[in-house]
């Protein structure tokens, strides 16, 4: 009897460990291939993306690089079934000054094009892009103060090829709100946030500059959860109070 115990119970620990084995294996499969959750540590993105979102990456979109793997061995350069983002896409992608760090980021400008800001308006290809005034954002402080709330400029604004979003305008005529006139090369991108005043993106050449097209993680698909800034996720007793039940399974624009 105590044998055959013992061979049903190793028998068990066996088929346990195939099973872990297994669902770690999907599990690489889906991260490397598929999607790929990432969290808002930063205010960059407000309104669009508040610190808190959890969201999902879809890595498929514009096709892999070794960037795609997990701790991105460089086992090949450039992309497998490589196509590049639309005007307006939210993306995740490898900062160039430093490929450790992922960013997230709107495409404003495409290879070729010639992007600049003037008095807070952007132009691409010296034409400025149609922005709307919507009533003022109001709610967690987008513009780096300690204040718990704030009442902050808001803008929709509609790019050319008919991509429309909001942003914020934390102040009047702000450091990067007038610029030279950058001319995005062949094979990268030109990104921004939609936080303008508070967001270190393409326009900061030496912090993040021009984006490789290889440097591309995916694009952001869906808010799979969101909790309260300053919340902690793992607190799952504060839940009921501090999640923020209208944006779980948001589509993210």
């Amino acid at each position: 009897m105590s044998v055959t115990s013992g061979t049903k119970s190793e028998s068990g620990v066996g088929e346990t460990v195939r099973v872990v084995i297994h669902a770690l294996l999907i599990a690489l499969v889906i991260r490397t291939f598929l999607f790929q959750p990432f969290n808002i540590p930063s205010g960059s993105m407000k309104a669009t993306l508040l610190v808190g979102d959890y969201l999902f990456v879809s890595k498929y979109s514009y096709g892999y690089s070794h960037y795609s793997i997990p701790f991105s061995p460089p086992l090949f350069s450039g992309r497998v079934f490589g196509s590049d983002p639309n005007r307006g896409d939210i993306v995740v992608f490898r900062l160039p000054k430093d490929d450790t760090t992922d960013y997230i980021k709107r495409v404003i400008g495409l290879p070729g094009d010639r992007v600049q800001m003037r008095e807070g308006l952007l132009y691409i290809n010296d034409v400025p892009v149609q922005r709307e005034r919507l009533s003022d954002f109001v709610g967690e402080d987008p513009c780096g103060s300690s204040d718990a709330t704030a009442r902050v400029k808001r803008w929709k604004e509609t790019l050319p090829n008919g991509v429309t979003y909001e942003t914020l305008d934390c102040v009047d005529n702000g450091f990067y709100d007038n610029t030279n006139v950058y001319t995005v090369p062949a094979g990268h991108f030109f990104m921004m946030g939609d936080n303008r005043d508070n967001s270190t993106d393409s326009r900061v050449q030496s912090a993040v500059g021009y984006v490789p097209q290889e440097n591309l993680i995916g694009r952001a698909q869906m808010i799979f959860f969101s909790i309260a800034e300053g919340e902690h996720a793992w607190m799952f007793w504060r839940w009921p109070w501090a999640v923020r039940w209208n944006r779980m399974f948001k589509i993210v624009r």
